[in-house]
């Protein structure tokens, strides 16, 4: 049976964490389809828009420890870093929707608890309940939050923010984590916002939503001039563009634009 779950309709994926019955809670397995599921969008050029939820009560209740630690070879190997990639598989099931060329959102309702919220982070976007539950967890078994949640709370909160959710482990409703910077937009129904959301961005350009999202992830908190240059960069190869003329054409006539698939 698949732990992730995967349609496209128009361009836009739905991915879903499928083991609603235990909250979708994170096994070694399922890391691994979520590092598959990525990839395989990756290489998708008519990809415009992932979202991501979770199956049943919850988007995801965090690493199920009873069944990860019965097998602590795997969870050694799993442990180790490729060197290519500067990720181990834990931070991979959550970094790699980050190497995915197109917006990436996060609907999340009922538990967003340790990997959960890492993986929320590792989105660009975050749709949730305003009565859903978040927490950095892992300081309750007193250990760290290792699937790149550091990288991705240093992003969105300010230092001291980040140090009292992952040292206090403590819980935050929705509407908490959106005054803190954690969640984009409340909803009572994120998957539905985040659809309609994934739409409105189809109907730009595919080319200049993916040079974008490398710019800014590439140079957030990097030097002006380092910034400065990759905007020469991207913008030398938006310019000429296919979809860049259809994008201003359309604009032109007010008409939907038919783009052709990513180029880079």
């Amino acid at each position: 049976m698949a732990l992730v779950t995967r349609t496209t309709t128009d361009g836009v994926a739905q991915v879903r964490l499928a083991r609603p019955d235990k909250l979708n809670a994170l096994t070694l397995p399922l890391l691994d389809e979520l590092v598959a599921t990525a990839r395989e969008l990756r290489k998708d050029k008519t990809l415009r828009a992932v979202v991501i939820a979770g199956e049943g009560d919850s988007f995801c209740a965090g690493l199920d420890f009873a069944s990860t630690l019965e097998k602590p070879i795997d969870v050694a190997k799993a442990f180790a870093p490729r060197p290519w990639r500067g990720t181990n598989t834990f931070q991979e099931a959550c970094w790699a929707w980050r190497r995915v060329p197109v917006p990436v959102i996060a609907a999340v309702h009922g538990h967003c608890l340790g990997g959960g919220v890492q993986i929320a982070l590792a989105a660009d976007f975050r749709f949730a309940t305003p009565d859903s539950t978040w927490s950095v967890l892992e300081g309750k078994w007193g250990i760290i939050p290792d699937m790149s949640g550091i990288q991705a709370l240093s992003e969105l909160v300010g230092i001291d923010t980040a140090k009292r959710l992952t040292m206090t482990a403590e819980m935050l409703s929705g509407k908490q984590a959106s005054d803190l910077g954690l969640v984009t937009e409340l909803d009572a129904d994120p998957v539905v916002a985040a659809t309609a959301f994934a739409q409105r961005l189809a109907e730009r350009s595919p080319d200049a939503l993916a040079a974008a999202k490398r710019l800014f992830n590439d140079t957030w908190h990097r030097s002006p001039r380092r910034t400065f240059a990759r905007e020469r960069i991207e913008q030398a190869f938006l310019l000429f563009g296919a979809n860049t003329k259809i994008a201003r054409e359309a604009a032109f006539k007010k008409v939907a634009p038919v783009y052709k698939p990513r180029q880079r």
